[in-house]
């Protein structure tokens, strides 16, 4: 079982930058591929970043892509999401996801576990 744990969240102006933080639970946290996903009101969960268990590889999705940075701290139990140049079309909860696999993938149903997540609102 691993739990996981959204962190950083809030209220930001356009353009500004938040860091999100995902604490995990469990002693084989680097073996697991993660992903943060967001969701809007009344829109589908869509898939922002993910990261390899080692942290070696990554990927975006096209909207967040060059604006956002996944990284993860494997001594820690710990994977971030650096957002910066925020957008009102931003806002949403902010949800964290572990694959047992060990990489990441875009879509919600390669993941096994899943954090209760962490608002982000982004004002214009």
């Amino acid at each position: 079982q691993v739990q996981l744990v959204e962190s950083g969240g809030g209220l930001v102006q356009a353009g500004g930058s938040l860091r999100l933080f995902c604490a995990a639970s469990g002693r084989t946290f680097s073996r697991y591929g993660m992903g943060w996903f967001r969701q809007a009101p009344g829109k589908e969960r869509e898939f922002v970043a993910g990261i390899s268990g080692s942290g070696g590889s990554t990927y975006y999705g096209g909207s967040v892509k060059g604006r956002f940075t996944i990284s993860r701290d494997n001594a820690k139990n710990t994977v971030f999401l650096q957002m910066n140049s925020l957008k009102p079309e931003d806002t949403a909860i902010y949800y964290c996801a572990a694959a047992l696999t060990g990489y990441y993938n875009s879509h919600p149903g390669e993941y096994d576990y899943w954090g209760q997540g962490t608002q982000v609102t982004v004002s214009s």
